[in-house]
Parts: structure tokens; sequence; C-alpha cells
């Protein structure tokens, strides 16, 4: 089967599933409103067969909806496809009543609104389409894993970009890409992160006909406009998809708005989210975060320094003086998990550190050295959300060879970060990292940040495909 049947075979049978989960959803919330008197006695409630109208109008209202979400066109992880659900059954289940008040009025199909049961639907259709959906992709996954319907990828470019790229494919299988090779200049490395260098750009016409390609992502953003197009030109064969990685990006790490001035149109390249109202929002949130956090975890803080005194010798806690918000240093807490003499040796973290002890690698591989973070939290040196900070030395280095580096400490520094959900932490590319880091400074939302945290303790508890 090729791979543009199995896409349209496997979002035919999510709209199906999605459809009828939305009418058993109606159905079981029927029968629980019968059931159970809450929040009061169920009065004259029609029987279930009157109702098959507005059943219908739901589940296409919401299928309606869910199209213009674009929820049958991209790839979602878990925690964006949750939002995106409840958005799309919220505005369906809201357009299935007005719809059915203006065109079931005085006729077989007008029915009283059972509201009790208008709002269980609408929790348990959210419940249960997050569920279809997650299973749908399960079995997607599993096919995909035996070599169904898999789309058959070359990436252009060899840097950092492209390194991002190539690491976020092959942490999130549920994208369905499988990776043939990369193509570059003369001067590209054999093999980037264990996938082979193909050749050189301009060997893709024939790549794509040799290796049956499906989509070519273009990871350099810093290519002339002319190679650009040349490269697009190229890989118009056929079906072939192509996905190019924004030289915009690079350029601004925020969206173009349109304002005005006085009556005069005016385009803002750049904004800051966090300011005014906002600061005390995430303010807020951040005391109230590290509060509830320091007290549940008291209990595992108390184990874990007790753990650590009896492996090896040295404090319980790690402070180090990194920078934080308008480059002020500050004392950063972790619970200690290299040896005494770590710093002697090296001060920069690598995967795999040789430094550490038996239990640190425990410890960091489930980012419980993290938790006294929460201290610097509450007392407001940190955030829970931001971009994470480096020792000063190391700012002062990367903010003479990386532009606007030094805009990084306009906000608190966080203990995850949206560079950190996205695999861009430890030894990665510090110009990565500054990208994503100013991204989310200029487009900083209370939901963003919900949406962080959440992503974060998905990586910790699950694995790297569950966010």
């Amino acid at each position: 089967m090729t791979q543009h049947r199995f896409q349209s075979l496997s979002n035919l049978a999510l709209v199906v599933l999605d459809a009828l989960i939305t009418m058993i959803a109606f159905v079981i919330a029927y029968y629980l409103r019968a059931n159970i008197p809450f929040p009061a006695e169920p009065v004259a409630l029609a029987p279930l067969a009157s109702y098959t109208g507005l059943i219908i109008l739901q589940a296409i209202c919401v299928m309606i909806t869910m199209f213009f979400y674009r929820m049958y066109h991209l790839v979602r992880s878990r925690v964006d496809q949750f939002y995106a659900i409840f958005g799309a059954v919220s505005i369906g289940s809201l357009l299935a009543v007005s719809f059915s008040t203006i065109f079931f009025k005085n006729t077989p199909l007008e029915v009283d609104y059972p509201r009790a049961t208008l709002v269980y639907a609408w929790g348990i259709s959210i419940t249960l389409i997050s569920l279809g959906r997650w299973t749908h992709q399960r079995v997607i996954t599993s096919l995909q894993a035996r070599g169904v319907g898999r789309q058959r990828v070359i990436i252009v470019g060899t840097g950092d970009v492209a390194r991002v790229v190539v690491q976020k494919i092959q942490w999130s299988p549920y994208l369905g890409y499988d990776i043939i090779g990369i193509v570059n200049g003369p001067e590209a490395p054999q093999e980037l992160l264990g996938v082979p260098v193909l050749g050189h750009a301009d060997d893709l016409p024939q790549l794509i006909d040799r290796h049956h390609v499906d989509e070519v992502i273009i990871a350099l953003p810093e290519a002339s406009h002319e190679e650009m197009l040349n490269w697009i030109a190229m890989c118009q064969r056929g079906q072939v998809s192509i996905k190019v990685f924004p030289d915009v990006f690079e350029i601004m790490s925020g969206g173009v708005t349109v304002d005005d001035m006085g009556g005069l149109p005016m385009l803002t390249v750049r904004d800051v989210a966090l300011r005014g109202w906002n600061l005390t929002l995430k303010r807020m949130m951040d005391i109230v975060t590290s509060a509830i956090l320091l007290v549940a975890a008291s209990p595992i803080m108390m184990l874990v320094s007790l753990l650590i005194k009896l492996d090896s010798e040295g404090p319980v806690f790690f402070v180090q003086e990194r920078v934080g918000l308008d480059g002020q240093p500050f004392p950063m807490i972790k619970f200690r998990t290299m040896r005494r003499d770590a710093e002697a040796l090296s001060d920069w973290t690598v995967k795999d550190d040789p430094r550490r002890t038996p239990l640190g690698a425990w410890l960091r591989r489930l980012s419980i050295d993290e938790i006294p973070q929460f201290i610097n939290v509450l007392i407001g040196d940190m955030s829970v959300v931001g971009p994470r900070p480096e020792q000063p030395k190391y700012v002062e280095e990367f903010q003479k060879k990386i532009p606007r580096y030094r805009e990084r400490h306009r906000e608190k520094a966080g203990i995850t970060g949206w560079a950190v959900i996205n695999g861009l932490r430890g030894d990665t590319s510090i110009e990565e990292r500054t990208k994503y880091d100013l991204w989310y400074i200029e487009n900083w939302s209370i939901w963003l940040d919900v949406k962080i945290m959440v992503r974060t303790a998905l990586r910790i508890f699950f694995d790297k495909t569950a966010v």
C-alpha cells in the first residue's frame, strides 16, 4: 500500500471514529442523566429516539469544527491534540444547540434541551475522543512499525537546524517518518546522528526516484532564495511533499502583527508578551505551583537527601551561580548528582557524564535533582517556565558570538522551557536554544506555560514520544 493511500484510509477511519464516538457520548450522557439526579431530578425527559436529530447534528458540527482546527491535516502531540479536541467539541456543541434552535423549531425534530445531558455529553465526548484518537494513533504507529504507510523523507542540510529536525523525527515515531538520508554541500560529514549523507543537494531528483521519497524537508534557513527555489524546483516530481524550515525564524523569533498609530497602519515585528498584568499572573502561578510542589515533594526530598549522604561524600545540595533576569547572577540550587571533585574536572555537562554518581545518574534521568529549584522559584530568582540559566562565564562567551543571546535575560530563568521540551538542553546547540527561548518570550501566554509544564511531566514519566 502506498503512503498516500494509507494516509487517506487513516484519515477516513479517524473521521468515522470521531463521529461515532460523538454520538455514543451523547447516548451515554442521556442514560447518565436519566439515572443520576444531578444537578436535579430529570423532568419530562423525552425518549432517546427523540434526540436523534440533535445527536446527528452535534456529530456533524463537531466534525466540521475539527476540520477547521486542522485535526485531519496535521499530526499533533498528545497535549496539543487534547487542547484542540477541547476547543472543537466545545464550539461544535454550542453550534449544534444554535442550529437546532434555528432549523428544528416547529418540526418533528424539535425537543426540549436536556441541558445537563448536553454538559455530560460535552465532557464525555472530550474524554472518549481523546482516548479514541490515542488508540487510533497507537494502531497507526504499530502498522508503521511494520513498515506500512511510513513516509520516506530526505533532509537537506547537515547543520544545527538539520540536527534538530533529525532528532525530533527520531524522538517522535508518531510522525510516521523514515529518514532515508541527508543531502548537503561537498564538505558534508558522512552521517548525522546515525543518518547517512547521500550526496549533494543537486542529486535530489535522482535520489527521490531511486529511494521513492515521499517528502523533502529543507533544513537550511541560511540558504539564499535562489538556492531554495532551485531545490524546490528539483523536488516538484509527482507526489513529493516539500517542507521548509523558515528563515524568518532565524531573523525574528516572533510573529508579525498589524497595528495602527493614530490611524496609520504599522507592522509590529516584535512585541513583549510578558509585561503589565501578565507578569503578575505569571508570578502568582509560580508561587502557587512551587509552594504546592515543595509541600507535596517534601517526603521525596528528605529521602533523596538521605540517599545522597549514603551514596557518596559531599553535601546534599549543589549550589552554583547562574545568570537570570536582567543578567543578574543568583545561586541555583540542585540535588548533588556528581562526585565532589566534578567541577575540578569540567564544568560543562554532557550526556552520560562520567562524573555522575550511581545515584546521581538515576536522579538526573527522572529530573529529581531539579526539585530544589522550586525554592528558587518561590523566592523569586527563577520561574517554573523560562529560558534555562547558564553560568556567567558561558553567558559572556555566548553573547559575543550568538545574535540576540542577551535578550534571553529579559525574563526570569526557568526550570523547564520551550527549548527543553523540544530536546534542546545539556550538550546541544546554543544557537537553536536561543531561537526557541526568544520565541517563547515573545509569544508567551498562560496556556503556553501550562502546555510546557504538562509536556515536561510527560517527558519525565513517560518516553519522549509522549509529548
